[in-house]
């Protein structure tokens, strides 16, 4: 059966999400914006599955892991973005109908859209399949390096590391389209994201991402979200690009999405 939630619907529940986070200051570490992560079946309970080599199992259908409404949601308490003026503007100037997520384009990084999404993993590489959107893929190099001029990507390019339990994903080689979130964050093509996955028993995930872009932001900054393991679900077929029409009739600024 068809999955129920549409574009459209994820947009809204975008546009609730963002306008929360205009009224309410955010959490220390907030879930918020991971798309019905606090929604469905209680979490499963236990420790963290491993692989025959020892390593965590990461794999599994998962929920949430990144912004949606507003990256600074994940940020901790007191912190806050360190956007530079000029490009304070640039956002401020954005419109909901521009929003690359929003016209069936790939989310980049650490944004996800509200859909599930699944992790693979060989001893080569670690692959995130997603549903949402155009059923994108992100491939992690476990035994690469960047090359040395990396063709601009939306995903980037991902060399992936452990450091004890925790996946390590270092990513550069990025385009500049993509948004951080809902609200138009911008980044330039000289982004690097270190992500940190730590799958902290068998239900739960967290994802802590430092964010360096010298062109954009003064300083790096760093977000965590929670994202859930959904078991007995499965990707669904979506086809985003029936709802371009509709997306393409949003005129409102990003901030009031």
């Amino acid at each position: 059966m068809m999955r129920t939630t549409t574009l459209a619907l994820a947009l809204a529940v975008g546009a609730l999400v963002v306008a929360s986070a205009q009224q309410t200051p955010p959490a220390p570490t907030s879930p918020a914006g991971a798309g019905g992560l606090n929604r469905g079946p209680a979490i499963p309970q236990g420790p963290a599955p491993r692989l025959p080599n020892g390593k965590v199992d990461f794999g599994g259908v998962w929920q949430g892991g990144g912004p949606v409404g507003d990256i600074r949601m994940g940020l901790a308490k007191g912190e806050t973005i360190p956007i530079r003026p000029e490009w304070q503007a640039i956002m401020d100037k954005r419109m909901s109908k521009e929003d690359p997520e929003a016209n069936c384009l790939p989310t980049g990084v650490p944004r996800r859209d509200p859909y599930p999404w699944r992790i693979l993993q060989t001893d080569t590489h670690t692959s995130f399949l997603f549903e949402g959107n155009i059923h994108s893929y992100r491939q992690i190099f476990m035994n690469g390096k960047h090359p040395d001029d990396p063709d601009p990507t939306w995903y980037g390019h991902s060399i992936g590391r452990w450091e004890g339990d925790t996946l390590v994903v270092d990513t550069v080689g990025f385009n500049d389209r993509t948004w951080f979130d809902f609200i138009g964050h911008p980044h330039s093509d000289k982004l690097h994201t270190i992500e940190r996955y730590t799958r902290t028993n068998l239900g739960t995930m967290t994802i802590e991402t430092t964010v360096e872009d010298p062109v954009v932001y003064t300083r790096p900054f760093k977000i965590t979200f929670t994202a859930r393991l959904r078991p007995g679900e499965e990707l669904m077929e979506y086809i985003c690009n029936e709802n371009n029409n509709w997306v393409g009739n949003i005129t409102g600024p990003a901030k009031d999405f």
